[in-house]
Protein backbone atom coordinates (compact mmCIF):
# COMPACT_ATOMS: atom_id res chain seq x y z
CA UNK A 1 0.00 0.00 0.00
CA UNK A 2 1.44 3.39 -0.52
CA UNK A 3 1.67 6.30 1.21
CA UNK A 4 -1.88 8.26 -0.50
CA UNK A 5 -3.65 4.91 -0.30
CA UNK A 6 -2.95 4.83 3.88
CA UNK A 7 -5.11 8.11 4.17
CA UNK A 8 -8.16 5.84 2.08
CA UNK A 9 -10.26 3.44 5.07
CA UNK A 10 -11.08 -0.13 3.69
CA UNK A 11 -13.55 -1.48 5.22
CA UNK A 12 -13.23 -4.54 3.96
CA UNK A 13 -9.53 -4.65 4.41
CA UNK A 14 -8.04 -7.02 2.09
CA UNK A 15 -10.79 -9.31 1.40
CA UNK A 16 -12.06 -10.14 -2.31
CA UNK A 17 -14.46 -12.02 -4.08
CA UNK A 18 -12.68 -15.25 -5.18
CA UNK A 19 -13.58 -16.08 -8.87
CA UNK A 20 -17.26 -16.51 -9.99
CA UNK A 21 -18.81 -15.94 -5.85
CA UNK A 22 -19.40 -12.45 -4.73
CA UNK A 23 -19.14 -10.38 -1.44
CA UNK A 24 -21.91 -8.31 -0.19
CA UNK A 25 -20.54 -4.35 0.47
CA UNK A 26 -23.82 -2.84 1.35
CA UNK A 27 -27.28 -3.80 1.61
CA UNK A 28 -28.44 -5.51 -1.62
CA UNK A 29 -25.01 -4.59 -3.28
CA UNK A 30 -23.13 -7.16 -3.86
CA UNK A 31 -19.01 -7.41 -5.52
CA UNK A 32 -17.87 -9.07 -8.57
CA UNK A 33 -14.11 -9.90 -9.33
CA UNK A 34 -13.57 -10.41 -13.42
CA UNK A 35 -9.73 -11.31 -14.76
CA UNK A 36 -8.31 -8.97 -17.29
CA UNK A 37 -5.37 -10.11 -19.55
CA UNK A 38 -3.25 -6.94 -18.97
CA UNK A 39 -1.25 -5.55 -15.82
CA UNK A 40 -4.63 -4.43 -14.65
CA UNK A 41 -5.33 -7.82 -13.92
CA UNK A 42 -9.29 -7.49 -12.88
CA UNK A 43 -12.03 -5.50 -12.77
CA UNK A 44 -15.08 -4.85 -10.31
CA UNK A 45 -18.69 -5.55 -11.36
CA UNK A 46 -21.72 -5.30 -9.34
CA UNK A 47 -24.73 -7.00 -8.65
CA UNK A 48 -27.84 -5.12 -7.24
CA UNK A 49 -31.36 -6.40 -6.01
CA UNK A 50 -33.59 -5.52 -8.00
CA UNK A 51 -37.30 -5.18 -8.85
CA UNK A 52 -39.08 -4.27 -11.92
CA UNK A 53 -42.66 -4.85 -13.35
CA UNK A 54 -43.07 -6.82 -10.32
CA UNK A 55 -40.40 -9.47 -11.44
CA UNK A 56 -37.37 -9.87 -8.25
CA UNK A 57 -34.20 -9.76 -9.81
CA UNK A 58 -30.81 -8.18 -10.34
CA UNK A 59 -29.38 -5.73 -11.93
CA UNK A 60 -25.95 -5.99 -13.08
CA UNK A 61 -23.46 -2.95 -13.33
CA UNK A 62 -20.52 -3.19 -16.13
CA UNK A 63 -19.84 -6.87 -17.84
CA UNK A 64 -16.05 -7.57 -17.91
CA UNK A 65 -14.38 -8.37 -21.32
CA UNK A 66 -15.30 -10.94 -23.97
CA UNK A 67 -13.83 -14.20 -23.33
CA UNK A 68 -14.39 -17.46 -22.01
CA UNK A 69 -13.06 -17.10 -18.78
CA UNK A 70 -15.24 -14.34 -18.13
CA UNK A 71 -18.12 -16.39 -18.93
CA UNK A 72 -17.44 -18.65 -17.66
CA UNK A 73 -16.63 -16.88 -14.23
CA UNK A 74 -20.20 -15.07 -15.14
CA UNK A 75 -21.91 -18.79 -15.28
CA UNK A 76 -20.85 -19.55 -11.49
CA UNK A 77 -22.93 -16.09 -9.97
CA UNK A 78 -25.28 -17.38 -12.27
CA UNK A 79 -25.66 -20.71 -10.55
CA UNK A 80 -24.76 -19.68 -7.20
CA UNK A 81 -25.15 -15.93 -6.33
CA UNK A 82 -28.58 -14.55 -7.62
CA UNK A 83 -30.49 -16.72 -5.12
CA UNK A 84 -32.36 -17.96 -8.11
CA UNK A 85 -33.66 -15.04 -9.55
CA UNK A 86 -32.89 -13.58 -12.95
CA UNK A 87 -30.97 -10.88 -14.27
CA UNK A 88 -33.35 -7.63 -15.15
CA UNK A 89 -31.15 -4.93 -16.61
CA UNK A 90 -27.85 -4.67 -17.49
CA UNK A 91 -25.70 -0.96 -16.61
CA UNK A 92 -22.74 0.04 -18.18
CA UNK A 93 -20.68 2.95 -16.98
CA UNK A 94 -19.16 3.56 -20.31
CA UNK A 95 -17.92 1.72 -23.19
CA UNK A 96 -14.31 0.84 -22.30
CA UNK A 97 -13.86 -3.33 -23.43
CA UNK A 98 -13.59 -4.44 -19.74
CA UNK A 99 -17.13 -3.06 -19.03
CA UNK A 100 -19.12 -3.27 -21.92
CA UNK A 101 -17.17 -6.02 -23.77
CA UNK A 102 -20.11 -8.90 -22.63
CA UNK A 103 -22.60 -6.77 -22.54
CA UNK A 104 -24.58 -8.44 -25.55
CA UNK A 105 -24.23 -11.92 -24.11
CA UNK A 106 -25.67 -10.59 -20.96
CA UNK A 107 -28.96 -8.93 -22.45
CA UNK A 108 -29.12 -11.84 -24.82
CA UNK A 109 -29.10 -14.84 -22.23
CA UNK A 110 -31.28 -12.91 -19.66
CA UNK A 111 -33.51 -11.06 -22.63
CA UNK A 112 -32.93 -8.06 -20.59
CA UNK A 113 -32.05 -4.47 -21.70
CA UNK A 114 -28.79 -2.01 -21.89
CA UNK A 115 -28.81 0.83 -19.86
CA UNK A 116 -25.91 3.17 -20.74
CA UNK A 117 -25.01 6.87 -22.14
CA UNK A 118 -26.04 7.70 -25.44
CA UNK A 119 -22.82 8.69 -26.32
CA UNK A 120 -20.90 5.59 -24.87
CA UNK A 121 -23.19 3.37 -26.38
CA UNK A 122 -22.89 4.83 -30.27
CA UNK A 123 -18.79 5.03 -29.40
CA UNK A 124 -18.73 1.12 -28.51
CA UNK A 125 -20.53 0.97 -31.57
CA UNK A 126 -18.16 2.66 -34.15
CA UNK A 127 -15.03 0.51 -31.77
CA UNK A 128 -16.43 -3.24 -32.60
CA UNK A 129 -17.19 -2.06 -36.31
CA UNK A 130 -13.94 -0.78 -36.71
CA UNK A 131 -11.40 0.05 -34.16
CA UNK A 132 -11.27 3.35 -31.77
CA UNK A 133 -7.79 4.71 -30.51
CA UNK A 134 -6.10 1.54 -30.01
CA UNK A 135 -4.49 0.34 -33.36
CA UNK A 136 -4.70 0.52 -36.80
CA UNK A 137 -3.46 2.88 -39.56
CA UNK A 138 -4.84 6.11 -38.30
CA UNK A 139 -3.71 4.91 -34.39
CA UNK A 140 -0.54 4.38 -35.77
CA UNK A 141 -0.31 7.90 -37.77
CA UNK A 142 -1.66 9.94 -34.86
CA UNK A 143 0.90 8.81 -32.57
CA UNK A 144 4.03 8.81 -35.26
CA UNK A 145 3.01 12.61 -35.47
CA UNK A 146 3.66 12.70 -31.62
CA UNK A 147 6.95 11.29 -31.95
CA UNK A 148 6.46 7.71 -31.87
CA UNK A 149 8.08 6.61 -34.66
CA UNK A 150 10.75 3.72 -34.07
CA UNK A 151 9.81 1.37 -37.23
CA UNK A 152 8.55 -1.69 -34.18
CA UNK A 153 6.37 0.71 -32.33
CA UNK A 154 4.35 1.82 -35.28
CA UNK A 155 4.04 -1.47 -37.05
CA UNK A 156 2.77 -3.23 -33.85
CA UNK A 157 0.11 -0.08 -33.22
CA UNK A 158 -0.54 -0.28 -37.14
CA UNK A 159 -1.29 -4.36 -36.81
CA UNK A 160 -3.81 -3.85 -33.65
CA UNK A 161 -6.37 -2.63 -36.35
CA UNK A 162 -8.85 -5.08 -34.98
CA UNK A 163 -7.80 -4.65 -30.55
CA UNK A 164 -11.09 -3.21 -29.32
CA UNK A 165 -13.10 -5.20 -31.52
CA UNK A 166 -11.37 -8.53 -30.37
CA UNK A 167 -12.94 -7.73 -26.61
CA UNK A 168 -16.29 -6.25 -27.41
CA UNK A 169 -17.63 -8.11 -30.79
CA UNK A 170 -21.08 -6.46 -30.87
CA UNK A 171 -23.12 -4.12 -29.16
CA UNK A 172 -26.86 -4.63 -28.22
CA UNK A 173 -28.73 -3.41 -31.00
CA UNK A 174 -31.01 -1.58 -28.31
CA UNK A 175 -30.60 0.68 -25.33
CA UNK A 176 -31.96 2.79 -22.69
CA UNK A 177 -30.30 5.90 -22.21
CA UNK A 178 -28.59 7.01 -18.92
CA UNK A 179 -28.10 10.85 -18.76
CA UNK A 180 -26.48 12.92 -15.74
CA UNK A 181 -29.60 13.68 -12.75
CA UNK A 182 -31.33 10.33 -14.02
CA UNK A 183 -32.91 8.63 -10.71
CA UNK A 184 -33.10 4.99 -10.96
CA UNK A 185 -35.42 3.21 -8.66
CA UNK A 186 -33.52 -0.02 -8.35
CA UNK A 187 -34.66 -2.59 -5.74
CA UNK A 188 -36.87 0.79 -4.18
CA UNK A 189 -33.60 2.83 -3.86
CA UNK A 190 -33.09 5.60 -5.74
CA UNK A 191 -29.47 5.89 -7.69
CA UNK A 192 -28.84 9.49 -9.38
CA UNK A 193 -26.59 8.79 -12.65
CA UNK A 194 -23.19 11.82 -12.55
CA UNK A 195 -21.94 12.36 -15.94
CA UNK A 196 -18.31 12.41 -16.22
CA UNK A 197 -16.23 13.22 -19.31
CA UNK A 198 -12.28 13.24 -19.89
CA UNK A 199 -11.71 9.12 -19.23
CA UNK A 200 -14.59 8.20 -21.76
CA UNK A 201 -17.05 9.69 -23.76
CA UNK A 202 -19.59 9.99 -20.97
CA UNK A 203 -19.13 7.52 -18.34
CA UNK A 204 -22.08 7.79 -15.72
CA UNK A 205 -21.57 6.68 -11.98
CA UNK A 206 -24.44 5.95 -10.11
CA UNK A 207 -24.99 6.89 -6.11
CA UNK A 208 -27.31 5.67 -4.02
CA UNK A 209 -27.72 8.55 -0.83
CA UNK A 210 -29.91 5.79 1.30
CA UNK A 211 -26.77 3.64 1.34
CA UNK A 212 -24.08 6.63 0.95
CA UNK A 213 -22.47 4.05 -1.76
CA UNK A 214 -21.25 5.76 -5.20
CA UNK A 215 -20.39 2.95 -8.49
CA UNK A 216 -17.60 5.14 -9.56
CA UNK A 217 -16.90 3.08 -12.30
CA UNK A 218 -12.99 4.70 -13.80
CA UNK A 219 -13.54 8.03 -12.34
CA UNK A 220 -12.18 7.69 -9.09
CA UNK A 221 -9.81 4.60 -8.52
CA UNK A 222 -7.99 4.58 -4.67
CA UNK A 223 -4.98 3.20 -6.15
CA UNK A 224 -4.13 4.05 -9.92
CA UNK A 225 -5.10 7.92 -11.65
CA UNK A 226 -8.07 7.73 -14.27
CA UNK A 227 -6.11 6.99 -17.98
CA UNK A 228 -7.11 10.05 -19.35
CA UNK A 229 -6.07 10.21 -23.22
CA UNK A 230 -6.13 11.64 -26.81
CA UNK A 231 -6.68 9.56 -29.23
CA UNK A 232 -7.01 9.58 -33.15
CA UNK A 233 -10.40 10.16 -33.59
CA UNK A 234 -10.49 13.55 -31.62
CA UNK A 235 -6.78 14.46 -32.06
CA UNK A 236 -7.02 18.00 -30.78
CA UNK A 237 -9.06 16.76 -27.87
CA UNK A 238 -8.32 18.24 -24.57
CA UNK A 239 -9.84 15.64 -22.11
CA UNK A 240 -7.86 16.48 -19.26
CA UNK A 241 -9.91 19.47 -18.16
CA UNK A 242 -12.71 18.38 -18.55
CA UNK A 243 -11.66 14.68 -15.94
CA UNK A 244 -10.50 17.37 -13.55
CA UNK A 245 -14.07 18.92 -13.64
CA UNK A 246 -15.82 16.13 -13.45
CA UNK A 247 -13.90 14.69 -10.22
CA UNK A 248 -15.14 18.09 -8.61
CA UNK A 249 -18.80 17.21 -9.33
CA UNK A 250 -18.78 14.36 -7.23
CA UNK A 251 -16.70 16.36 -4.09
CA UNK A 252 -20.49 17.22 -2.55
CA UNK A 253 -21.22 13.55 -2.09
CA UNK A 254 -20.76 12.76 1.94
CA UNK A 255 -17.20 12.55 3.16
CA UNK A 256 -18.87 8.83 4.44
CA UNK A 257 -19.33 7.92 0.82
CA UNK A 258 -18.55 4.04 0.28
CA UNK A 259 -16.93 4.19 -3.34
CA UNK A 260 -17.22 0.73 -5.33
CA UNK A 261 -14.41 1.68 -7.79
CA UNK A 262 -13.50 -0.59 -11.32
CA UNK A 263 -10.56 -1.39 -10.53
CA UNK A 264 -9.26 -1.55 -6.11
CA UNK A 265 -10.39 -2.19 -3.32
CA UNK A 266 -13.97 -0.49 -2.09
CA UNK A 267 -13.11 2.83 0.02
CA UNK A 268 -13.81 5.82 2.23
CA UNK A 269 -11.96 8.99 1.63
CA UNK A 270 -13.73 9.92 -1.46
CA UNK A 271 -13.06 13.73 -0.86
CA UNK A 272 -9.07 12.74 -0.61
CA UNK A 273 -9.20 10.56 -3.40
CA UNK A 274 -10.29 13.65 -5.58
CA UNK A 275 -7.64 16.35 -3.46
CA UNK A 276 -5.07 13.63 -4.12
CA UNK A 277 -6.02 12.92 -7.66
CA UNK A 278 -6.05 16.83 -8.72
CA UNK A 279 -2.33 17.03 -6.56
CA UNK A 280 -1.18 14.60 -9.33
CA UNK A 281 -2.36 15.93 -12.49
CA UNK A 282 -0.95 19.35 -11.13
CA UNK A 283 2.45 18.16 -10.35
CA UNK A 284 2.78 16.63 -13.79
CA UNK A 285 1.60 19.45 -15.59
CA UNK A 286 4.09 20.98 -13.63
CA UNK A 287 6.78 18.58 -14.42
CA UNK A 288 5.72 18.91 -18.22
CA UNK A 289 5.88 22.52 -18.34
CA UNK A 290 9.42 22.22 -16.75
CA UNK A 291 10.41 19.69 -19.92
CA UNK A 292 9.12 21.97 -22.58
CA UNK A 293 11.21 24.83 -20.98
CA UNK A 294 14.30 22.93 -20.97
CA UNK A 295 13.72 22.04 -24.79
CA UNK A 296 11.06 21.56 -27.39
CA UNK A 297 9.50 18.62 -26.57
CA UNK A 298 7.12 15.65 -28.35
CA UNK A 299 4.82 13.51 -26.55
CA UNK A 300 7.35 10.43 -26.89
CA UNK A 301 9.92 12.87 -25.44
CA UNK A 302 7.28 13.41 -22.38
CA UNK A 303 7.00 9.51 -21.69
CA UNK A 304 9.89 9.20 -19.52
CA UNK A 305 8.84 12.61 -17.60
CA UNK A 306 5.40 11.20 -16.99
CA UNK A 307 6.04 7.67 -16.26
CA UNK A 308 8.96 5.77 -14.82
CA UNK A 309 9.03 2.24 -15.37
CA UNK A 310 9.75 0.29 -18.76
CA UNK A 311 6.23 0.00 -20.76
CA UNK A 312 4.92 -2.87 -23.11
CA UNK A 313 3.26 -1.99 -25.66
CA UNK A 314 -0.66 -2.00 -24.52
CA UNK A 315 0.57 0.45 -21.95
CA UNK A 316 2.64 2.62 -24.32
CA UNK A 317 -0.49 3.58 -26.18
CA UNK A 318 -2.28 4.68 -23.26
CA UNK A 319 0.88 6.49 -21.92
CA UNK A 320 1.05 8.45 -24.98
CA UNK A 321 -2.72 8.98 -24.85
CA UNK A 322 -2.16 10.52 -21.44
CA UNK A 323 1.05 12.54 -22.86
CA UNK A 324 -0.91 14.44 -25.53
CA UNK A 325 -3.45 15.08 -23.17
CA UNK A 326 -0.80 17.05 -20.28
CA UNK A 327 0.31 18.76 -23.25
CA UNK A 328 -2.43 19.44 -24.99
CA UNK A 329 -3.97 20.84 -21.27
CA UNK A 330 -1.12 23.24 -21.44
CA UNK A 331 -1.30 24.24 -25.11
CA UNK A 332 -4.77 24.62 -25.49
CA UNK A 333 -4.43 26.72 -22.05
CA UNK A 334 -2.42 29.12 -23.85
CA UNK A 335 0.93 28.08 -21.56
CA UNK A 336 2.19 26.31 -24.48
CA UNK A 337 2.69 26.75 -28.44
CA UNK A 338 2.45 23.97 -30.39
CA UNK A 339 4.80 23.62 -33.71
CA UNK A 340 5.25 21.03 -36.60
CA UNK A 341 8.57 19.82 -37.27
CA UNK A 342 10.24 19.14 -40.79
CA UNK A 343 9.93 15.45 -39.72
CA UNK A 344 5.79 16.11 -39.00
CA UNK A 345 5.95 15.51 -35.13
CA UNK A 346 4.15 18.23 -33.40
CA UNK A 347 6.38 19.50 -30.14
CA UNK A 348 5.56 22.01 -27.91
CA UNK A 349 7.29 24.85 -26.34
CA UNK A 350 6.04 27.75 -23.75
CA UNK A 351 3.99 30.54 -25.45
Amino acid sequence: MNELEHRLQYPHGERIPAPGHTLEVAPGVRWVRMGLPFALDHINLWLLRDEQDGRAGWTVVDCGITDDATRAAWERVFEHELDGLPVLRVIVTHMHPDHIGLAHWLTERWQCRLWISATDFNAARVGSQTTTGYGGESAASFFASHGLTDPDSVAKVRARSNYYASMVPRVPAQYRRLMDGDVLDIGGRAWRCISGYGHAPEHISLYCDELHVLLSGDMVLPRISTNVSVFDMEPEGNPLPLYLASLDRLSPLPEDTLVLPAHGRPFRGLHERVRQLHDHHDARLADVMQACRAAPCSAADILPVLFHRKLDLHQTTFAMGEAIAHLHALWLGGRLKRTAGSDGVYRFAPA
